[in-house]
């Protein structure tokens, strides 16, 4: 038997007045998805445990078969695992978007313009996040350039209960009322502060303002934690596996788990990734491995940006270069089983995460089924008869070994 888990990262929405009260996912040409939602075992899975953050790094916990409630300790430690940066047991690692702020005339005020810098390129980032090392780095705390806008700053001995707001929860608002706060938070708002004197002349920003481009002229620091103490994959269900993703908490998570991190060319976490390069790794890794983790964050990058076109055309290409290659595929292999869904929902209305369940199916090659007409869309989860799961983690405990408490 042979599995596959493939994530459409933010792809849940709401219904929008833009498309006459449909979602994006009900909207997008989605024929393969549609395809196995015939054939499959559709269902809902609550991916955030009631009472935490509806971050990626929690629902992807989740979804892997980890509780988040035993096992989460914050986003960036799984970052850091991905770019290669060892955490001691003294270490904190926070998550170090490169962001543009809109300040006010008088440099008083400042707003959430951007969490992304534009969707910088890597080769500027790094450049950036190697600039500030060199200027605020100590031998306490350190920068590390990651992949486009995402980097990390290590505190060593730094406090991990200090609250911080993901920058993109808050776009177009004042910063002022969601700056670090608590234990640590002078030494947070000083970077910060130091980071926009900084990168405000940057040669790399001037350049991108010439061309137009948002400017990355600040840091924000959010998605700390320690490092966390995993079961490996093999350890939980005897099985091999192997993960794909251009999003560094996704691959850490996945080093964690103890899998194969596959290197696919041209993967870039946005609109213009090479999906058909992870389709095509995923097939040959299968070769070799028994499981395949399968991740594409453009449909989630479109939701916080607002872009309604951008986001059905990531389900449509999501559609189209990986769920029907991957399907096609897999019928080499005999005996198989394909899950499929969102990690959580990240509605373009609000522009961030929610924690609302979210649709699933469920395919497995021995069990075919006849759902004549089903779509797969957030109206799956309204279904009578259809699989729940409240505790997502039990929902891969079903996926592999067909038992789960539900």
């Amino acid at each position: 038997m042979k599995y596959v888990v493939i994530i459409g990262d933010g792809m849940a929405d709401r219904p929008i007045n833009e498309l006459g009260g449909k979602t994006p996912l009900q909207k997008a040409s989605t024929p393969n998805m549609d395809s196995m939602s015939v054939s499959g075992n559709p269902g809902r899975v609550r991916t955030i445990p009631m009472g935490m953050h509806p971050g990626s790094d929690v629902a992807n916990l989740s979804i892997l078969g980890y509780d988040p409630q035993l096992y989460y300790t914050g986003r960036a430690p799984l970052e850091a695992a991905s770019i290669g940066v060892s955490l001691s047991g003294s270490d904190v690692a926070f998550r170090c978007n490169l962001v543009t702020l809109r300040f006010g005339d008088d440099g008083s005020s400042a707003v959430m313009e951007d969490y992304s810098s534009g969707h910088i390129s890597t080769e500027e980032g790094r450049e950036l996040i190697r600039d500030l090392d060199r200027r605020l780095g100590t031998e306490a705390i350190r920068f590390y350039p990651g992949v486009s806008y995402r980097h990390l700053m290590i505190w060593s001995g730094g406090p991990p209960d200090v609250q911080c707001v993901p920058p993109h929860d808050i776009i177009g608002r004042d910063i002022a009322d969601y700056l670090p706060a608590g234990e640590g938070e002078n030494v947070l708002r000083k970077l910060m502060n130091d980071s926009v004197a900084i990168l405000g002349g940057h040669p790399v920003n001037i350049r991108r303002a010439e061309n137009g481009n948002n400017p990355g002229n600040s840091v924000w620091f959010w998605g700390q934690g320690r490092k966390p103490a995993l079961p490996t994959f093999r350890e939980k269900y005897s099985l091999s596996g192997a993960l794909i993703s251009a999003v560094d908490l996704t691959r850490g998570l996945g080093i964690y788990a103890g899998f194969e991190i596959l290197k696919v060319p041209g993967i870039t976490g946005y609109l213009d990734t090479n999906y058909r390069g992870k389709a095509e790794a995923a097939l040959k890794a299968l070769k070799s491995t028994d499981f395949v983790y399968i991740h594409v964050e453009a449909p989630d990058e479109a939701g916080h940006s607002g872009n309604c076109n951008d986001k059905i055309r990531a389900i449509e290409d999501f559609d189209s270069f990986v769920v029907g290659p991957v399907m096609a595929g897999m019928k080499e292999f005999g005996e198989y089983r394909v899950l499929l869904l969102p990690d959580h929902p990240t509605p373009l209305e609000l522009r961030t995460h929610t924690a609302d369940p979210v649709p699933f199916v469920l395919f497995d090659s021995n069990s075919l089924q006849r759902n004549e007409g089903l779509t797969f869309d957030e109206t799956m989860a309204d279904r009578d008869g259809i699989l729940i799961f409240e505790k997502g983690h039990t929902l891969m405990d079903y996926f592999i070994r067909g038992e789960a408490s539900f």
